[in-house]
């Protein structure tokens, strides 16, 4: 895997992940990479530092975009106003929505098909765009 700083031709500044540059110039040939901001595919590498690796853990620096700060206060209100119960968030929610455990509001993981189960018996239930720190629930 090879990480790219982009930029595109509106100055939005962004990160892709590819499997390798070759894999990242023929996306960009067929009109795959786009802009996370604008979706624009006019799209360039922009220069880059390598990367150092240290002994130390790394650490997250503070957002750098307004989209970053809206996905971190997000994040925050999620964790401090729910439980995260992990694997088993459909049995619960399910559990929850039959009145057979105590209504709270939950958070957690499932499999595709489970979510789908979920919406399809009116579940109300909705996809977070960030996935749990592991290691920390």
């Amino acid at each position: 895997m090879i990480r790219y700083s982009m930029t595109c031709e509106k100055g939005h500044s962004f990160d892709g992940w590819f499997q390798s540059a070759a894999g990242f110039d023929s996306l960009q040939v067929a009109g795959l990479v786009s802009c996370a901001a604008c979706g624009s595919t006019q799209v360039t590498k922009a220069l880059m530092a390598p990367a150092v690796v240290s002994d130390k853990a790394a650490t997250l620096t503070a957002p750098t975009s307004p989209a970053e700060a809206a996905l971190a206060a997000l994040r925050r209100k999620v964790e401090e106003n729910s439980e995260y119960v992990g694997m088993s968030f459909a049995a619960e929610a399910r559990a929850i929505h039959d009145g057979d455990a105590p209504e709270r509001s939950i958070w957690g993981e499932t499999r595709p098909d489970e979510a789908i189960a979920l919406i399809k018996d009116g579940i109300p239930v909705a996809p977070l765009p960030f996935m749990p720190k592991r290691g920390i629930q």
